[in-house]
C-alpha cells in the first residue's frame, strides 16, 4: 500500500490531475486541477483522495505511506510559492478543504490560515507590514480550528467578537484595530485552553494533521449524513482533501472575495450573477455576517480584476459546457480562482439553462436530458411556497404529495364540501382518509393525515387529483368531538388556516404566499426531447373523464389502471351501492346492481372519450365491501344518540341502522387487505364483476358506433392462483361476447391481470396461459412482500429509514433487491409461456424515477402513474435508455 498514490499536486507549475478524476480527487480536486490546467490562476496545491478517506474512516488511521506523500507535496508547495511551511517570519499558510465526488456545499468543515501561531503571527505583520491583516487572519484561524477541529462551539467565539466590538462601539468586524483582535486571539486561545484542558498547538504540522482528520471525520456529521440521505449520495464514497496556498481577501480595500455563478442560478437566465466583499475571506460572504455587494458593482471597484473574472467565467463554462459555481479571492488586486463546480439551481433554472444550452449550441439534447432530475418537474407543476416567505413548521409528517395549499382547517369531508360550495379554501384534516372521504378531498385545497404511509388511501388519491398533501404526520393528535388538533403545546381549531408543502412534508402555522407555475415552453421541449428517446410507453392512474383529460394534457398514451371503485362514492351513488351490499340475496343484489349500470357505463363513455383511442385498462371492483360502508363506532355513536331522544318517529331509523351495523360487523376482517377482496369478490359475487363488465362493453361499444375505436383491456385483481383467473375469466368472456352479440358489433379486446401478490409472481408461466397482459400493482405486492400494512407502516419506517435499516421507504421508491425480483420472475416466467405478453407497472412506482429506470431494465412495456407523474416518467423512461447507452459504452 506505501506504493500507491494517495497525493495529486496541482499548480500552474506541475498539475497530476484533470477534471475527469472526480472519484478519485472529489469534485473540488479535479476541478482545481482541469482550471490548472486550462492556465487559470489557482493557488497551487495538493489533493489528498478520497481512498485515504475511506481507509482512515475504516481503520482509525492513516494508510502507510500517506505521511510521507503529503509532506512531499508541502515541498513542492515550499518551493513554487518561495516559503516555508512553520517559518517565523515569513511563513507559509494553507487552507483545508472537503471535497466530496459530487458538490455538498457547506456539509463538511473548512479550515483557513493554517500555519500560524504566536511567533509566526508576528513574522507576518512585519513581513506585510499590516498588522491588522495579520492577526485578522490569525483569530480566523483561531476560531475556525476551534470549531472544527477540536468540536468547540462557534458561538463562544462569536460571543467573544460581540463583546469586543460592544467594548468599542464598532458594528463590523473590520472596524476592529489590530490591537483588538490580537486580544480576540488571546482570548480565543483561552476558549481553546478552558473547553479541551489543552494550549492550542502552536506546531503547524500538527495543525494540519488534525486539521485534515477532521475534514475526514466531518464525512459523517449529521448534517452531511443527511444530506447524502436527501440526495441518494452513496455513505461509502468518501471525500477528499484539498491543502491548497492561501491567498488573502483580508488585505485591506484593494482585496476581497466573492461567490459567483455564470447564470441566474434561481432562473437560469443568462446573466453573470454573484455576490462579494470587500476586506474579507470567504466565509464571511456565506455566514452572513457583513452584507455583500452585488457582482456587478465589482466593475466600478475594480475594473480589471472584474473583466478578468467575466472573462475566467466564460472560459470555464464553455470548457464545463455547464452552469459554473466559482469562488473567488482578489488579493491586492491580483485575482486567484479557489473552486470552480456545476451550480446548484432551481428547478426552473435547470430547464432552463438545459434547453438554451442545447440551442447555444454547448450540449446536445440528450446531455440536455440527463441535466434535469426528473423528481425536479414536481415543483414545475405543482403551486410551491414562495422561496421569500418566513413561516413556522410546527410538525413534520411524509411528503406524500407534492405542492403547497393554504386553508381553513377542516375535520370532515362533508363539511370540507360544504366550505368549498361557499368559496371557502380548506384543509382536510384526519386521522386517515378512506374512499367515502373522495368528495371532501376534492374539494379541499390539501389533506394531512395522522396515519398512512406513501401509498395510503390519502397519498394515492391526492397524487391523481394534484393536491398536495402530508401522510402519517404523528405528532398531530385530532379530537373531533372538540374539533381541534394539537401538537405540542399549539392548539389548531377548525377554521384556523395552516398552510401543507406537500414535498416536503411540513405542516406550517397560518398562511403563506404561494406561487404557481405553470407548463412552460421550455418544459414541452425537453419532453418532446425525451419522447424521442424513450422506449418505454408512459400512461396514468386515472378514474375520472378529468383525471384521464388532464393526464393527456401531460402527455399520457394510454390509462394503465382505472380503479372502478372510486366511481361508487358520489352521492347518487354510495347509498345504491350500500343497498348492494346490504341485500339479503342475490335477486336483490342484482336489483340494485341494475341501478348501477347506467352510473359506470356513463363512467366509462367519459373515460374511454377523454383517452381519444388510447389503451385504457380498467380494474374490476378490488376493495373489501365494509369500505363502502359508515365506521361501526360513527354509526354506533348515532344510533345511541337516537336511542337517547325516545322518538317514535326514530324507530324505522333506529331498525335501518341497525341492519347496517350488524352488516358491518359481519364484513369485519381482521386483515381486510389480505381477505374478502379483488377476485374473490368476483368469485362469490360474480354479479358484481357481470354488471361491470357489461358496463364497459356497452360504453365501448356505444363509441365503435360514433366512429372511435376502443379496445378494452380488463383487469382481474388480486390473483393468487391460476384457477382463480380462469374462474373470473370464464365469466368476463361470457358478458363479453353477450352484450357484442346483442349490439352486433365487433371488437377487440383484452383480458389480464395484475401480479400483487408473490405466489402470483412465482407462479406467472402458469397464470399468463389464461392473463394477455400483466400489470404488477406495485404497492400490494410491497405490502405483501415485506409483509407491511401500508396503511401502518408509518409509524415506524421512518425510523428504518433514518436509522439505514432500509435505505428508502420501500412504498416510494422500489425495492430492488426483493420486489423488484419478483417483478423480474414475473416478466421471465410469464413470457416464456407468451412471448408477446404485454407487461406494465400501475403502482405508485411508475411516477418514481429509480423505479421507473429498473422498470425499462427489467422490460417493462410501459409504466403507470398518477396524471401529475407522467412528465416526471417520460424523462425519468428517457433517461433509462440513455444511462443503458451510457454503461455500454463503458
Amino acid at each position: 500500500m506505501a506504493d500507491r498514490k494517495f497525493v495529486y499536486f496541482f499548480g500552474k507549475e506541475e498539475t497530476e490531475g484533470k477534471n475527469s478524476m472526480k472519484d478519485l480527487l472529489g469534485g473540488k480536486g479535479a476541478n482545481l486541477a482541469e482550471m490548472a490546467n486550462l492556465g487559470i490562476p489557482v493557488p497551487p496545491g495538493f489533493t489528498i483522495t478520497t481512498e485515504v478517506c475511506v481507509l482512515y474512516l475504516e481503520n482509525g488511521s492513516y494508510p502507510d505511506g500517506i505521511l510521507d506523500q503529503i509532506d512531499a507535496a508541502i515541498e513542492k508547495l515550499e518551493k513554487v510559492n518561495g516559503k516555508k511551511f512553520g517559518d517565523l517570519k515569513d511563513p507559509l499558510l494553507l487552507s483545508v478543504r472537503s471535497g466530496a465526488r459530487v458538490s455538498m456545499p457547506g456539509m463538511m468543515d473548512t479550515v483557513l490560515n493554517l500555519g500560524l501561531n504566536d511567533v509566526s503571527v508576528a513574522g507576518l505583520a512585519k513581513k506585510t507590514g499590516n498588522e491588522r491583516f495579520a492577526y485578522d487572519s490569525y483569530r480566523r484561524f483561531l476560531m475556525m480550528f476551534g470549531d472544527v477541529v477540536l468540536d468547540i462551539k462557534h458561538e463562544y467565539f462569536e460571543s467573544a467578537i460581540e463583546a469586543k466590538k460592544n467594548e468599542l462601539g464598532v458594528k463590523q468586524d473590520t472596524q476592529l484595530n489590530a490591537g483588538a483582535l490580537k486580544q480576540l486571539a488571546d482570548t480565543f486561545k483561552e476558549i481553546i485552553k478552558k473547553k479541551t484542558g489543552s494550549e492550542f498547538p502552536q506546531d503547524p504540522r500538527k495543525q494540519l494533521q488534525m486539521s485534515i482528520e477532521a475534514v475526514f471525520n466531518s464525512w459523517n456529521n449529521q448534517r452531511a449524513i443527511r444530506y447524502r440521505k436527501l440526495n441518494n449520495i452513496p455513505m461509502d464514497w468518501g471525500t477528499a482533501v484539498n491543502v491548497q496556498t492561501m491567498v488573502y481577501g483580508n488585505m485591506g480595500e484593494t482585496s476581497g472575495t466573492g461567490v459567483a455563478f455564470t447564470r441566474d442560478p434561481a432562473t437560469g437566465k443568462k446573466e453573470f450573477f454573484g455576490e462579494y466583499l470587500m476586506n474579507a475571506q470567504g466565509e464571511d460572504v456565506v455566514a452572513g455576517i457583513r452584507t455583500p455587494l452585488t457582482i456587478t458593482t465589482l466593475a466600478q471597484k475594480m475594473p480589471g480584476a472584474y473583466a478578468q473574472l467575466v472573462d475566467i467565467c466564460q472560459k470555464l463554462e464553455k470548457h464545463f459546457r455547464d452552469m459554473q459555481d466559482i469562488e473567488f479571492t482578489i488579493q491586492e488586486g491580483k485575482l486567484y480562482m479557489l473552486q470552480t463546480r456545476n451550480g446548484k439551481r432551481t428547478a426552473a433554472a435547470a430547464l432552463n439553462i438545459a434547453v438554451d444550452m442545447v440551442s447555444e449550441g454547448l450540449i446536445d439534447k440528450k446531455t440536455a436530458l440527463m441535466r434535469v432530475r426528473p423528481e425536479q418537474i414536481d415543483q414545475l407543476l405543482h403551486p410551491m411556497i414562495d422561496s421569500s416567505s418566513k413561516y413556522e413548521v410546527i410538525a413534520i409528517g411524509l411528503p406524500a404529495s407534492p405542492g403547497a395549499a393554504v386553508g381553513k382547517v377542516v375535520f370532515t369531508a362533508e363539511h370540507a364540501e360544504e366550505m368549498a360550495a361557499l368559496n371557502k379554501k380548506v384543509i382536510l384534516v384526519r386521522t386517515e382518509t378512506s374512499p367515502e372521504d373522495i368528495g371532501g378531498m376534492d374539494a379541499a385545497q390539501g389533506i394531512l393525515t395522522v396515519r398512512g404511509g406513501m401509498t395510503s388511501h390519502a397519498a394515492v388519491v391526492a397524487r391523481g387529483m394534484g393536491k398536495p398533501c402530508v401522510a402519517g404526520c404523528g405528532a398531530i393528535s385530532i379530537d373531533i368531538h372538540e374539533k381541534v388538533f394539537t401538537v405540542n403545546d399549539l392548539r389548531i381549531k377548525e377554521g384556523d388556516y395552516i398552510s401543507i408543502d406537500g414535498a416536503a412534508g411540513s405542516v406550517i402555522l397560518g398562511k403563506v404566499s404561494l406561487v404557481t407555475p405553470g407548463v412552460s415552453e421550455e418544459l414541452k421541449i425537453l419532453l418532446s426531447w425525451a419522447d424521442e428517446v424513450r422506449k418505454m410507453s408512459v400512461r396514468t392512474n386515472a378514474d375520472t373523464p378529468h383525471d384521464a383529460a388532464v393526464a393527456r394534457s401531460f402527455g399520457a398514451e394510454g390509462i394503465g389502471l382505472c380503479r372502478t371503485e372510486h366511481m361508487f362514492f358520489g352521492d347518487d351513488r354510495i347509498p345504491v351501492v350500500r343497498e348492494m351490499i346490504l341485500a339479503e340475496d342475490e335477486y336483490a343484489r342484482k336489483e340494485a346492481l341494475s341501478k348501477l349500470l347506467p352510473m359506470q357505463r356513463e363512467d366509462f363513455i367519459g373515460i374511454f372519450r377523454a383517452m381519444q383511442g388510447y389503451p385504457v385498462t380498467i380494474r374490476l371492483l378490488d376493495p373489501p365491501l365494509h369500505e363502502f360502508l359508515p365506521k361501526h363506532e360513527e354509526l354506533a355513536e348515532k344510533f345511541r344518540l337516537l336511542e337517547a331522544e325516545r322518538l317514535a318517529s326514530n324507530a324505522d331509523e333506529l331498525t335501518v341502522l341497525k341492519a347496517i351495523m350488524e352488516r358491518v360487523e359481519s364484513l369485519t376482517e381482521i386483515n381486510p387487505m389480505l381477505g374478502h377482496r379483488g377476485c374473490r369478490l368476483g368469485i362469490t359475487y360474480p354479479e358484481i364483476y357481470d354488471m361491470q363488465v357489461q358496463a364497459i362493453v356497452e360504453a365501448a361499444c356505444q363509441l365503435k358506433t360514433e366512429g372511435m375505436d376502443v379496445v378494452p383491456e380488463i383487469m382481474i385483481p388480486l390473483i393468487c392462483h391460476v384457477n382463480e383467473l380462469k374462474a373470473v375469466k370464464k365469466h368476463v368472456i361470457n358478458v363479453i361476447e353477450s352484450v357484442l352479440a346483442e349490439k352486433k358489433v365487433k371488437m377487440d379486446y383484452l383480458i389480464g391481470t395484475m401480479i400483487e401478490l408473490p405466489r402470483a409472481a412465482l407462479t406467472a408461466d402458469q397464470i399468463a396461459r389464461e392473463a394477455e397482459f400483466f400489470s404488477f400493482g406495485t404497492n400490494d405486492l410491497t405490502q405483501t412482500t415485506f409483509g407491511f400494512s401500508r396503511d401502518d407502516a408509518g409509524k415506524f419506517l421512518p425510523c428504518y429509514v433514518a436509522d439505514s435499516i432500509l435505505g428508502n421507504d420501500p412504498f416510494a421508491v422500489l425495492d430492488q433487491e426483493g420486489v423488484g425480483e419478483l417483478v423480474r420472475i414475473g416478466i421471465e416466467k410469464g413470457r416464456s409461456t407468451r412471448p408477446d405478453l404485454k407487461i406494465g407497472i400501475c403502482g405508485e412506482h411508475g411516477g418514481e424515477p429509480s423505479s421507473v429506470k429498473f422498470g425499462y431494465r427489467a422490460g417493462l412495456d410501459y409504466v403507470s402513474c398518477s396524471p401529475f407523474r407522467v412528465p416526471i416518467a417520460r424523462l425519468a423512461a428517457a433517461q433509462a435508455v440513455l444511462e443503458d447507452e451510457g454503461r455500454s459504452l463503458q
